[in-house]
């Protein structure tokens, strides 16, 4: 954590994009591939990932049921995304980087870190190269995307953040958004949904806010911290993997993110001319990225969080239901 807000203010005061989360992934990982053994207590991590929740789930307004037929449109190009992300990155990395193909569809299936890593290996996958792909592709894609959208797509951070100031929150709607995190934490935890310390507050944070019980939001005190959690969490995924292994992984994760955001900005235009969507919103959306880091993005700049965050939620939940069956199916036929 130490590491993570030093790098974390440092970006701040250089004014680069997404600073404390930019940052702390930036000093934690050169530390974990210099040798450092640096970790995150598992509490910890999870405390502020669902604060990071309670701020996406305050993204969704009662405005958004008016939008749900064109996301219903969305998510099904989604499922066709998902589905050619899997096909071109498994051959990527059979053709490219010798994997075996259990090891090779694992890395590729554009899901959830621990879910993918914890399928692979119980298929007989390589567990190290899988966990890997996935953390190095989280890395240069949040690299990629934060400083393109920034210098080549003109965004700037967003002046109306999903945060308040701490005195800018009410007693009783803190108590609401305490008790979002408490009962989504717990409640998607005894369901087993996946990413249940992001996905359970924000479900029980959309739903107070849908149904207009509270407007609040989370202390941008508390939300920047959340930022240096994330970040300092990519860069602690490196620590003990010697630097040869890294820098191959790195250099093999930007030949498949650059396959990823090929692909998703193609369905972004897509989306762009069927759902009514914005292409800079349904690129973040389809966005190789992991669920916490491309919605933090799409908060920086303005997009779209809402749209963003339900969107890789949908992913993640395709992807660790199908994952597993449609390996077992293709297994069996081969």
């Amino acid at each position: 954590m130490l590491l993570g807000s030093a790098g974390g203010g440092v970006f701040y005061l250089l004014h680069l994009p997404l600073p404390w989360m930019m940052g702390a992934m930036t000093f934690t990982t050169v530390a974990a591939v210099s040798g450092v053994r640096i970790a995150m207590m598992p509490r910890l991590r999870m405390v502020f990932v669902a604060i990071l929740g309670i701020m996406l789930g305050s993204a969704f307004t009662p405005q958004i049921i008016d939008h749900l037929a064109l996301w219903s449109i969305s998510f099904l190009w989604l499922g066709l995304y998902v589905v050619a992300a899997t096909f071109l990155v498994r051959l990527y990395y059979i053709r490219f980087a010798g994997y075996d193909s259990v090891t090779a569809y694992f890395a590729a299936a554009p899901g959830g870190l621990s879910e993918m890593i914890l399928a692979g290996s119980a298929f007989g996958g390589d567990e190290a190269r899988i966990s890997l792909a996935h953390g190095a592709r989280i890395l240069v894609a949040v690299f990629v995307l934060s400083f393109g959208y920034r210098w080549l797509g003109g965004y700037t951070p967003s002046g109306t953040s999903l945060a308040a100031t701490t005195q800018g929150v009410a007693a009783v709607d803190l108590l609401w958004l305490t008790g979002a995190g408490i009962i989504g934490f717990f409640g998607a935890r005894l369901l087993r949904l996946p990413a249940y310390a992001l996905v359970g507050p924000m479900i029980v944070s959309a739903i107070l806010h849908v149904l207009g019980w509270t407007t609040s939001r989370p202390p941008a005190e508390l939300v920047a911290i959340a930022q240096i959690v994330v970040g300092s969490m990519i860069g602690a995924r490196f620590t003990g993997l010697p630097l040869r292994l890294v820098v191959r992984g790195i250099l093999l994760a930007i030949g498949a993110t650059a396959i990823l955001l090929l692909l998703a900005a193609a369905f972004g235009l897509v989306v762009d001319a069927t759902a009514n969507q914005r292409f800079a919103s349904a690129l973040l959306a389809f966005a190789p990225g992991g669920l916490a880091e491309m919605s933090l993005i799409a908060l920086a700049l303005g997009v779209d969080a809402a749209y963003v965050s339900s969107h890789h939620v949908v992913r993640i939940f395709m992807i660790v239901v199908a994952a597993p069956l449609v390996f077992r199916l293709f297994r069996r036929q081969g």
